[in-house]
């Protein structure tokens, strides 16, 4: 799969993974896990970039005598949801013009 597809897809997989409940790397992980894996070390760099692009915020939570990062998708975040939702449609239009069979235009 071309690269900047799948980073495309990785950071919205990220963002609806928090797009109902704020929430912390390894549940993200775990949460992601029946759709596509994910390691560590591909997430966080992920998570940081999603902050610094204004479409997460993060935030700390005690958890067992620890700080656990938590992460909110902002309205910006859920925006960019919608936004690949409608840029979906068009990819699985142009995923049909290409993969049609039998379908040869008239030569007239």
């Amino acid at each position: 799969m071309d690269i900047q597809i799948k980073r495309g897809l990785l950071d919205v997989c990220v963002l609806a993974s928090i797009k109902y409940k704020d929430s912390y790397g390894y549940q993200i992980i775990k949460d992601m896990k029946p759709y596509m894996q994910i390691s560590e070390s591909t997430l966080y760099p992920i998570l940081r970039r999603l902050e610094e692009s204004t479409l997460l915020t993060v935030y700390s939570v005690e958890h067992n005598g620890r700080l656990r990062k938590y992460y909110h998708i902002t309205d910006q975040g859920k925006t960019r949801l919608d936004e690949f939702a409608n840029e979906w449609k068009e990819i699985m239009s142009v995923y049909t013009y290409i993969t049609r069979e039998n379908d040869e235009p008239d030569s007239g």
